[in-house]
Formats: C-alpha cells, structure tokens, sequence
C-alpha cells in the first residue's frame, strides 16, 4: 500500500503527480535542487527535500541523491515522473534494492525499451513492421560489433534480419555506406540509447554520411553515454502516432491514440486524441500492435508505443471522424500475445508497403497524458499508483469508451522570433482560463522563477469538445484568454497556429511546423521590406503590426 510516496521530478508533472495523490489521500515528500525551493510543487507537496544545487546533473539526475532522499525520508515509492530519472533502469534497481517500489515498469523493461536497438528486437517478435535499416559498429564490442535482429527477434552477430535489417563488419564508415546502400538515401541516422532529438540527423547525400555518423554518435555519447548508432529508411511524409497503452505484467489493455505531429527539432509542440484522419482499420491496426508489444514485454505501468504512419501509403479516411469511438470490438482487448491477429498484420496497402512502422516505447508518462485523460475520463497517474501497489489492472478492454476530442498546447518559455531560444526570468503576471472543456496543468504564477537549467515548459492548455472542430474553437478561445508576461512565450505563435487552415483541416505530417514557421517567416521579411520601401518613398505608414510577426507571448 502506497501510503508516502517521493515524486523525483519538478514543473507541472510534480503538480499533476501530487494532486491527484491528495485526491487519494497519499502524503507526498518532494525532491527540490536550489533553484525550486521556493516553487508551486514545493509548496504543494507535504514535505520538501533539497537534493542538490541547480544543475540537473548535480540534482535532479543524481540517483544517489535521490534514493537517499527516498529513503530518509521513509517513503513507500517514488513517482519519477518523465524526463530525468523516469526511464532509468539504474534508479529503478537503485530503488527496489532499498525496499522501495518504483512506480514504473521493471527495470528489465526499462533497459530494453531505453535501448531501441533491443526495443526493435522485440517489436520484430511481436510481429510489428519497423522501418529497414540496419546498425552501425561505434564504441564497444559484443552486439556493437554489427548484427542485426532475425525474425524471433534474436541478434545475429554480421546477419541479415528477416525485415531487410542489415549490419556488416568492418569499419563504421564501411557499415553505414553498406547499410544505406540497402535500404537507400534518405536516411535517417539514430542513436541506440536514448531520444529527443539528440543524435540524430537526416542524410540525404552519400557524401555526408560519414561525417553524420560521426557527429551522431559523438552527440550520443554526450548525452546519453552511449555512442552507439542505427540507420534507418527515411520516411519523408510521416505522422508521428502513438497509443497509450496500461499494463499489470499480464495483460495489457490501450487508452487510444494520440496524434503529436506537430514538431519542431524532434520536440512535440502540439497533441490531439484521437488522431484525425484515420481509418477505422488502420487505427485498430495501430492499437492492436501497440497491445501486442505491452503483452510481449510484459508490460506493468503506462507507458506509450509510438509510431510512424506513411502519410503516401494511407488512405486518410475522410469518413473517420474519431469523434466517438466505443473501442468494444478493438481486435487490442484480447491479451493474446504474439498471435494477437493486430500484432502479426504488418498493416501493409495493397502495394506491400507498410502503413505505419514501430518507432520506440516510451516507458513512462506523456508530457501529452491529459488529451488521453480527457476523452477517456481516466486518470492515468491514479493506474499508475494502483498497479505499483500490485492490483491487477482494473479496466477491461471493453470498459474503456473514447468520447469527443481533444487538443492540447505546450505552452512554452521561448522566443520564435529568435529560433526558439528559452526566456528564463520572473513571471509578472500570469492568467490561465478556465470553464467548461478546458483544463491547464501548470507550475507557474505570478511572481514565479522560469530557471534557465530545465526545460522550458510554463503550461499545458487543453481543450476538449464532442468533436475535433469545437475542440478547436474551445481551445483558440482558451488562448485568448491566457496572460503571461515577464517572459517571452509561444503563445502567439499557438493562436496563429490554430487559426491556419491546414492544421484545421488535421492530420499535418511532422514537417507540416517547418514548413509553417519558414512561410511565416517569409511573410515577415516581405512586410518588412514593403515598409522600407515605403518609407525611403516618402509614403507614411501606420506601423501595424505585420501579420507574420510571431510577437511575444
């Protein structure tokens, strides 16, 4: 029974954790670094630890630190939240030698999601289709040696994969040219141990790809400490997809899908449940893999598969509203392993190319959790708590009903007008909205301290409607309304956003942001150039605001 718990995180994930411990009546200690003494989370929680000065690396990320705060300060078990330690099989073991429950899955699970190297190994098994690519010899010997994963999901030292996986011996450059060679340019080089963006980069000039290689895996090894790096098919087109799944270690059951396209550098701006524009096929297709590699992984916790759907492969499904969707016959209810019918369906058109492809397991809580909550009216941190105690799940596949749509915004410390770059400082003022169908989860208020040692995450603002227009209208409402001032945000940049007709219509692929940011740009550089050109006339000029300014927030 989780009667004290530790959250290990800071920002509106440490104010969703506690609140819905209150709710439950569980006390909770938080673990501060210097620079969060005084912040909301430390104000909500019942007991505050301070682990350490400002610097992640020397608080946050500290295991040590924190399984010795956990431990002083007699809690049951520690929510890790995401980010920082949340995926850490190190902590996890760290936590359960000191007789402590880690609200997460097994550290088995987490180090072989934590490896997408192993993680494809046992999407392969499950009968999932990934993207053809093969790995690159970097670092240390044993499976870095090249390899690649048969089709029982088993890694063949210098093999041939039964997907088109390929891996030869020799030098990393002799590797990589042989790899994409196969599969052909572009592609996409990644690193094996770790994500967000870092290590990896797209190629699409032979002549590049050593030096890709090598950049990407030094950025690998930075980050993560791990140098190890994959090629993979580049998909040009692709709508980043993902299914949250829940799981006891036994049976595993899907809260739907969520569409987070939307994306700048890798970096998830904007999340919709369900994701619009699917077939109905198609998106059990998706719901059933992801149940079917939760059941082969033994899954326990939330946790969320992602993928990547081919935008050129699809039929988009323009009769699929997603607004209501009882998930009663979703071929995912049946906790049938590796036989599962969704889990061997390579979800393959009639040409053979697949419609979606497996990218990786996210084995924690979503930044992007609440748009699932709100069509499913679960709270997801509440599963969590109940399956670390060890209950078996409480929801059957056929009790899970998926109503109306949702949309949520990051709302972040940062200036578009200058390549995104953070704004720390002190919030002067802060209004959030509120009323029906909308919901903020937040850490920030007035007077408040945006740091510049952590991500720059201020809010997330959600809208819910019975379908997906009037989410959107809800939700342009909602910004309208939002104040935040004494730090630079996107905001504006979320309410142009949401009034572009392309994102209005759904469905966008991942570089449908790229592509919006640079028109904008251009909008802006011809309005600037006009008034020039105006003004060295002689023509007078009211000075409005140009229509693709992205202002501040």
């Amino acid at each position: 029974m989780l009667r004290r718990i530790l959250v290990a995180n800071r920002g509106e994930i440490a104010v969703r954790v506690i609140r819905t411990c209150q709710r439950l009546g569980v006390e909770t200690v938080l673990t501060v670094s210097d620079a969060d003494a005084e912040s909301l989370p430390a104000r909500l929680a019942d007991r505050v630890i301070r682990i350490g000065p400002a610097t992640a690396t020397a608080s946050y990320l500290d295991v040590e630190a924190v399984v010795g705060a956990a431990i002083g300060a007699g809690v049951d078990g520690v929510h890790p939240g995401y980010g920082f330690l949340s995926e850490n099989a190190r902590f996890a073991r760290g936590c359960a030698a000191a007789g402590i429950i880690f609200i997460g899955p097994e550290p088995a699970t987490l180090a072989a999601t934590g490896d997408k190297l192993a993680a494809r190994e046992h999407a392969i098994a499950a009968g999932l289709p990934v993207l053809p690519g093969g790995h690159v010899s970097v670092g240390h010997g044993g499976r870095d040696s090249g390899g690649a994963a048969d089709a029982g999901g088993r890694w063949v030292e210098g093999g041939t994969a039964a997907n088109g996986d390929t891996a030869v011996e020799g030098g990393a450059a002799a590797e990589a040219s042989a790899v994409a060679g196969r599969i052909g340019f572009p592609v996409l080089v990644k690193a094996a141990g770790g994500g967000g963006g870092r290590g990896l980069r797209v190629v699409r000039d032979p002549g590049e790809l050593e030096h890709a290689v090598a950049v990407a895996s030094a950025e690998a090894q930075a980050a993560f400490g791990d140098p190890r790096v994959y090629l993979e098919r580049y998909v040009e087109r692709g709508r980043h997809v993902e299914v949250q799944i829940l799981g006891d270690g036994e049976r595993v059951v899907h809260l739907g899908d969520r569409d987070c396209s939307v994306q700048r550098r890798y970096q998830k701006l904007v999340e919709e449940a369900p994701a619009p524009g699917l077939g109905d096929g198609l998106r059990q297709r998706l719901r059933a893999a992801a149940v079917a590699l939760g059941v082969r992984l033994k899954y326990r916790g939330a946790g969320t598969v992602e993928f990547l759907v081919d935008v050129d492969s699809i039929d988009t499904g323009a009769n699929d509203t997603g607004s209501t969707d009882t998930g009663a016959n979703d071929t995912g209810s049946t906790d049938t392993g590796a036989t599962d019918t969704g889990a061997t369906d390579t979800g393959a058109t009639d040409t053979g190319r697949p419609e979606f492809y497996f990218l990786e397991v996210n084995a924690r809580i979503q930044v992007e959790h609440p748009v699932t909550e709100a069509i499913t009216g679960i709270d997801i941190v509440a599963e969590q708590l109940a399956m670390a105690e060890g209950r078996p799940l409480r929801l059957a596949q056929e009790d899970i009903t998926f109503t109306g749509h949702a949309i949520e915004v990051r709302l972040n410390a940062e200036d578009p007008g200058r390549d995104f770059q953070p704004s720390p400082g002190t919030i002067t003022r802060a209004v959030f909205p509120c009323g029906p169908g909308v919901r903020v989860d937040t850490h920030v208020q007035a007077g408040a301290t945006v740091p510049p040692y952590y991500d720059s995450l201020l809010a997330k603002v959600i809208a819910q409607a019975g379908e997906r227009d009037g989410a959107l209208a809800t939700l342009r409402a909602a910004l309208d309304r939002c104040v935040v001032e004494g730090v630079t945000t996107n905001l504006d940049m979320h309410r142009a956003l949401l009034a572009d007709p392309e994102f209005a219509a759904g469905g966008v692929d991942t570089g449908y942001l790229g592509r919006w940011l640079t028109g904008r740009r251009r909008l802006t550089e011809a309005s600037a150039g006009a008034n020039a050109g105006a003004s060295s006339s002689g023509a007078s000029s009211r000075g409005d605001r140009s229509p693709g300014d992205m202002g501040h927030g």
